[in-house]
Formats: C-alpha cells, sequence, structure tokens
C-alpha cells in the first residue's frame, strides 16, 4: 500500500513544530520530511535532523537539476523538499509529514493529487503576539515582521483541508491524531 501524504503548515510561533515533534514520536508510521534550507542553523539545530544546511550555490544546482518536489524563499531563506526522498517513503508504505508553508503546499499539490492538508492556528494574532515575546530573542522590528508574514500565511488557511487552532496543545495534539487516524481509514476504504 502506498502512503499517505500530509502537509502540516503554520505561521511562526503556532506551535507547529512542538506538535509534530510529539506526534512523530507516538507514530512510527510517518516518516518526516527534512528540508533544503540556506538559512544558517539556530542554536541546537543539527544538519540532517531539522534541515539540511546548504549555501546557495548548492541549492541553486539542486534547483537546477530539478531535485525539488516543491521550494520556496521565506524571510530571505530558500526552503525545497526533495522528490526522490519523498516518492521512496511514499512508495514504501510510510505516510509522509511535510512541515512546509501554503507556498510549497500550493506546488506539493500540484504535483502529489491527494494530499492532505492541515493547518495549524493560534488562538489570536494577540496570542501569537504573546508567544513570540516570551521567545524574547527577536527585536521589536523582527517581530512586527513575523506578525506580518503570520497574518498572510493565516490568510491561506482555507486552502488546507483541515485547520487545529493551538489553543491548548494536548488537544490540539488530539485533533491532529484523529486528523491522521481518519484520513489513514478513508484510504484503506478506497
Amino acid at each position: 500500500m502506498k502512503g499517505l501524504p500530509f502537509i502540516i503548515a503554520a505561521p511562526s510561533g503556532a506551535g507547529k513544530s512542538s506538535l509534530i515533534e510529539a506526534l512523530l514520536k507516538d507514530d512510527p508510521k510517518l516518516a518526516p520530511s527534512t528540508s533544503y534550507t540556506t538559512r544558517p542553523p539556530r542554536p541546537g539545530e543539527a544538519n540532517g535532523r531539522e534541515y539540511h544546511f546548504v549555501d546557495e550555490p548548492t541549492f541553486l544546482a539542486m534547483l537546477g537539476r530539478g531535485e525539488f518536489l516543491e521550494c520556496a524563499e521565506v524571510h530571505g531563506n530558500r526552503y525545497g523538499t526533495s522528490q526522490a526522498v519523498i516518492r521512496d517513503i511514499l512508495a514504501a508504505g510510510r505516510d509522509l509529514l511535510l512541515e512546509i508553508d501554503w507556498q510549497g503546499a500550493q506546488q506539493v499539490r500540484r504535483l502529489l493529487p491527494g494530499t492532505i492538508g492541515i493547518f495549524i492556528l493560534p488562538p489570536s494574532v494577540e496570542e501569537l503576539e504573546r508567544r513570540m515575546r516570551l521567545r524574547g530573542a527577536d527585536p521589536e522590528a523582527a517581530i512586527q515582521r513575523r506578525l506580518a508574514n503570520a497574518r498572510e500565511e493565516i490568510a491561506h488557511a482555507c486552502e488546507f483541508e483541515y485547520a487545529i487552532i493551538n489553543r491548548d496543545f494536548e488537544v490540539a495534539l488530539q485533533d491532529l491524531q484523529a486528523i491522521i487516524r481518519a484520513e489513514r481509514l478513508r484510504a484503506a476504504r478506497t
């Protein structure tokens, strides 16, 4: 049986990464896709775990060879998903979890029909701003830029099959697990 492709997207600060980490820990049938990026690693990130960190010339060479299923430029950095890795995971019967933005989701849907989109929303923009400020590492201009980007991203939530409001982490995780179970049951019936 071929695996199911899932996309999970969210604005920065909505809790997407934490939800995905918890989901992957409890569901061995899900395989994450590790994207390529030109952005530098953040403290605690490891090459090949959060992202494959490459320089701009390497990324552009991969793009030129048609190696990406999708790619986008976000906040001045490039991101891309390897076609070969995605096809291998799905062909092995594992369900795929793509953590990408709305731009990448649009590209993936054109190339992988049947992809299931899940958008993680914060309870409000005010709560999103509060979460950004709690991080404490960003200057005011960066927070305002991220909030503007978040509003743009949230405007694309209607393009996804599902939306989850991450007001309470455990409830949001249960909602995410329920969506994946429901989609697996639907696929098994067809």
